[in-house]
């Protein structure tokens, strides 16, 4: 029964995780960082790390963690998908600054 919940948990992860790569290339096409919320990405990081940890933490996932490797996968690219968003949120709001600048 706990593979099942690992297999939901994927679910889950995958769903939940779909929308970051579009987000990740309408942020890099935008340039600019109106309307992002970087305090809203830093705890969805924050959350993605609590539940690496907590995967690291427990004992029955990590005794099987050969056959249930995937489910700790999508934790890992969600958190690397929302730093790539971040990331690009200062380089937008740097674009953003240079170009009221140059508005002045």
């Amino acid at each position: 029964m706990a593979e099942i919940s690992q297999i939901f948990e994927t679910v889950m992860m995958i769903c939940f995780g779909a929308s970051w790569p579009f987000n990740v290339v309408r942020s890099y096409k935008a340039r600019t960082a109106k309307g992002k919320s970087p305090m809203f990405l830093c705890i969805v990081i924050f959350g993605y790390l609590v539940g690496i940890a907590g995967k690291f933490l427990n004992e029955s996932f990590m005794t099987n963690i050969d056959k249930n490797w995937y489910v700790l996968f999508f934790y890992v690219l969600n958190t690397v998908m929302v730093s790539i968003d971040l990331g690009l949120y200062f380089r937008n709001r740097a674009l953003d600054k240079k170009a009221d600048e140059s508005k002045h």
